[in-house]
C-alpha cells in the first residue's frame, strides 16, 4: 500500500490493468456525491460511487435536514407564510454572509436557481409539509417546514437587504432530519442504476503525463483496484474537523473547541485534491456554536467578555454570535440576565451560573472583574433599551429588554468546557461546475468536487446560517455531477 498516497496522484502509466471503468467516478456518499450521481446518471453517465463507510450518510445524515431556499418571489412556504423574497435580497444576503471573500459567481447563480432547485429537491421525493415556525430556533422540533435560520432579521444584515426566513427543513418530527433526507437521495441514486460500492477507500487519485485525473485507486476487500473515469473524478468527502493534524496546520482556533460535527471528516479528498495540483483556499475557517438561544428569553440577555465589554448584537444567528465569543480574549463570556428573562438554558449546552447579585455592580465583584467595567456596560445598554433602541450594536426593539428586574446573574460559557459543536469551511478552490483550480486559477483538468471539501457558498464562520451546507452541497453536487458527465459522454 505504500505506493499509494493522498499526497500526490498515482501515474496512470504505471496502471497495469483497469479493474473497472466509469464515466464519472464520485468518493463520498453524502448529500453532495449523492446529487452528483443523480444529476451524472440523469444525463446518461454511467456512474461509480464510492463510500468509506459501510453505507451513506456523512456530516449530512447527522444535520436537521435543512437547506438555505429562497429568492424569485419566495417559495411556497415563503408566500404562504407572507414573505415575499426577491433574487436580489438572496444575493444580497449570501454575499454579506459569504464574508470578506465570497464568491460571486457560485452566489448569483444559486441566488438565480434556488428555486428550482427546491423544485428538484421535492422531484426527488424530499418532503415539505409547507409550515412556517417563527421564532428563534434551532431545528424544528416537530415536522414544520420554514424558520429563521440565519442573520437575516438583524443588523447589518436587515440593512442591506429584506429579512426573510429561508431555512426549508425536510418534514420531519423532531431533530435530525438530515438522515431522511440522505436516504430519500440514496433511493434515488440506487433507482437511476448507479453503481454503488461501500466499504470502498480510495487511496489515491489517477492522473497522466499531462496532469489530467484519469481515476481512482480504491481499496475494496483489503485490495487496490483501479478505476478509470472518463469524464471525470468528484470529491464529496466532506471537511477535516475529524483531522488534528490538519486542524493545527490550517485552523488552530478549533483546537480550543471539543464538538466536531462530522462522520468521517478526515480531509482525505481535500488532500487528494491539493495533490493533484488543487488550491486549498479560506481553510482557517470554521462554523461554531453553543446553543444558547433555547430558551428563546434568553437573546433578550446582553453578553459581555471577561473585560466586561459588550461585544455583538445577540438577535444574530447564534453561530455567528458564537464565533464571535472566539474572538474575545480568554476563554469566557457571560450572559447577563435579569429575573424576568432568566430560564436555564439546555443541558447539552453546559452553560454555568457564574454569579448572582442583587445588583449588577455585585455580580460584578462576583466574577472578580475591576471595578467600574460590567456594570457601566449594563447601565449604558439599559439606557438607550429603555429608548427603545441600542445605537451601539443596534440589536432590533423586539429583543430589547430593560436588564432592571433583580435578582441578577451571569450565564458562564466557557470556549474548552461548554458544548462548541464545530464543522470546517476550508476546502479546494472551485468553479460553479465543480471544476477544481489550481494556485494560478486554471483547471485541474478532470478533477471536481462538491460540498464540505470545497470552500463553497459557506466560507465565513461569522456569516454562517443553517442550511447553507446542505444548499451548497446539493446543488454544486448537481453542477458537478452535470458537468461531470458532459466530459465523459461522446
Amino acid at each position: 500500500m505504500s505506493d499509494f498516497t493522498t499526497a500526490r496522484p498515482f501515474p496512470h502509466e504505471q496502471v497495469e490493468r483497469w479493474d473497472a471503468e466509469t464515466d464519472v467516478a464520485i468518493v463520498g456518499f453524502g448529500a453532495a456525491g449523492a446529487c452528483a450521481a443523480i444529476e451524472a446518471a440523469q444525463a446518461g453517465a454511467a456512474v461509480m460511487l464510492f463510500e468509506a463507510a459501510s453505507g451513506s450518510g456523512g456530516a449530512s445524515a447527522l444535520s436537521g435536514g435543512e437547506i438555505y431556499l429562497g429568492g424569485g418571489g419566495g417559495t411556497g412556504a415563503q408566500r404562504a407564510a407572507g414573505f415575499e423574497d426577491s433574487t436580489e435580497a438572496l444575493e444580497t444576503y449570501l454575499t454579506m454572509a459569504g464574508g470578506p471573500d465570497a464568491d460571486a459567481a457560485k452566489i448569483a447563480l444559486y441566488a438565480r436557481e434556488s428555486l428550482a432547485h427546491y423544485q428538484w429537491l421535492k422531484d426527488q421525493g424530499i418532503p415539505y409539509k409547507g409550515s412556517f415556525l417563527p421564532g428563534k430556533i434551532i431545528e424544528p422540533a416537530e415536522d414544520d417546514t420554514l424558520i429563521w435560520s440565519g442573520s437575516e432579521a438583524a443588523w447589518p444584515f436587515s440593512e442591506a437587504a429584506t429579512p426573510a426566513p429561508r431555512g426549508h427543513t425536510i418534514q420531519f418530527m423532531g431533530w435530525g432530519g438530515g438522515r431522511k433526507l440522505v436516504d430519500i437521495l440514496e433511493a434515488r441514486v440506487r433507482a437511476l442504476g448507479v453503481d454503488v460500492r461501500c466499504d470502498a477507500r480510495v487511496l489515491s487519485l489517477i492522473a497522466d503525463a499531462g496532469a489530467r485525473i484519469t481515476g481512482l485507486v480504491v481499496r475494496i476487500d483489503g485490495t487496490p483496484q483501479y478505476i478509470r473515469a472518463r469524464g471525470g473524478v468528484i470529491l464529496a468527502t466532506g471537511g477535516f474537523c475529524m483531522n488534528q493534524d490538519m486542524l493545527r496546520r490550517y485552523a488552530p482556533q478549533t483546537l480550543r473547541l471539543s464538538e466536531p460535527i462530522g462522520e468521517n471528516d478526515n480531509g482525505s479528498g481535500i488532500l487528494m485534491g491539493m495533490g493533484a495540483g488543487g488550491d486549498a483556499i479560506h481553510m482557517d475557517e470554521f462554523f461554531t456554536t453553543c446553543p444558547w438561544i433555547m430558551p428563546e428569553s434568553l437573546v433578550k440577555g446582553i453578553f459581555v467578555n471577561e473585560r466586561g465589554q459588550r461585544f455583538i448584537n445577540e438577535d444574530c444567528y447564534h453561530g455567528r454570535v458564537s464565533r464571535t465569543m472566539l474572538d474575545q480574549p480568554g476563554d469566557r463570556v457571560f450572559l447577563l440576565v435579569d429575573n424576568a428573562i432568566f430560564a436555564r438554558p439546555l443541558d447539552l449546552a453546559r452553560i454555568e451560573i457564574a454569579a448572582v447579585g442583587d445588583s449588577w455592580e455585585e455580580v460584578e465583584r462576583e466574577l472578580g472583574l475591576p471595578e467600574a467595567t460590567l456594570a457601566p456596560t449594563v447601565h449604558t445598554f439599559n439606557r438607550y433599551a429603555a429608548e427603545g433602541h441600542d445605537p451601539v450594536f443596534h440589536k432590533a426593539p423586539e429583543w430589547l429588554k430593560v436588564l432592571d428586574e433583580g435578582p441578577f446573574a451571569a450565564l458562564e460559557l466557557d470556549i474548552r468546557t461548554s458544548f462548541f459543536s464545530f464543522f470546517t469551511l476550508g476546502g479546494l478552490n472551485t468553479r460553479p461546475s465543480g471544476e477544481v483550480l489550481d494556485r494560478t486559477g486554471r483547471v485541474v483538468p478532470g478533477l471536481y468536487a462538491a460540498g464540505r471539501a470545497t470552500s463553497g457558498l459557506p466560507r465565513w464562520g461569522h456569516g454562517y446560517s443553517s442550511g447553507l451546507s446542505l444548499a451548497d452541497c446539493t446543488f454544486f453536487g448537481r453542477m458537478a455531477g452535470r458537468n461531470a458527465a458532459s466530459a465523459g459522454l461522446p
